[in-house]
């Protein structure tokens, strides 16, 4: 621990962890007294990621933020960090609930947050049970609030992109929702999936696609899934080296 380099990069992880940690408490208390609104999760949310990535020193480009406007949308983007959530709430806005892996909802405190916050639980290893938690998210779309989700189902060990589940594609047919890819490049060289320290002052480029209008069933909603999925993912390739 004689690098200064080194602790620093800890020490902007266990920040990080526990600026995650200062706004899950108030979350879960309020969700168990039943006062939990959508309103203070935002403003928390809004605080949380700015902090962590202004502290980062991301040197941030984002690209066709025009295609962001109106929605809702459901947000597909490749997944490489887990700094790529405080840095889509940071460029989108707090208006947006993610699809996350149910492990995560197992976590003392954070768990408990995210669930309160109306964050949307996903069984990877049970494709029905999947399906019918993304149901879930038809409230928070008709609503307008954004649904975000990482098709590849986990961070990219090695960054490139993985293979896609249709599980999103499917809510996006069923609601009528276009779906808005997006790119994110660089935060795997903040923290990649399997490090523990994170590296500031890294550059980030953030791209937002054109929407891709959600795949409309027809005689054939398999070929129609598919070739949404085939747009997006295209999209996404698109803006990674």
């Amino acid at each position: 621990m004689n690098d200064p380099r080194v602790s620093r990069s800890l020490r902007l992880t266990l920040l990080s962890v526990l600026e995650t940690l200062a706004i899950s408490a108030p979350t879960v208390v309020d969700a168990a007294l039943g006062r939990v609104t959508k309103a203070a999760c935002d403003a928390r949310i809004e605080r949380w990621s700015n902090r962590i990535v202004r502290r980062l020193g991301i040197q941030l480009e984002v690209r066709g933020r025009e295609n962001a406007r109106g929605g809702p949308f459901v947000i597909m983007s490749n997944h490489q960090s887990h700094y790529d959530v405080p840095l889509l709430f940071y460029v989108l806005g707090p208006n947006l609930r993610m699809v996350a892996k149910k492990e995560l909802f197992r976590i003392p405190l954070f768990g408990g947050a995210m669930r309160g916050a109306g964050f949307i639980s996903v069984d990877r290893a049970d494709r029905a049970r999947a399906i019918e938690s993304l149901a879930n998210a038809k409230p928070l779309l008709e609503g307008g609030t954004h649904l975000w989700i990482a098709p590849e189902g986990t961070r990219s060990l090695n960054g490139e992109l993985g293979p896609f589940k249709k599980g999103g594609f499917l809510v996006a047919e069923q609601l009528g929702v276009p779906i808005l890819p997006i790119t994110v490049r660089g935060t795997r060289n903040i923290l990649p999936s399997s490090g523990v320290l994170s590296s500031p002052g890294e550059r980030v480029v953030v791209t937002i696609h054109p929407p891709v209008p959600p795949p409309a069933g027809g005689v054939d909603p398999r070929a129609a899934r598919e070739r949404a999925l085939e747009a997006v993912r295209s999209a996404i390739a698109s803006a990674l080296p």
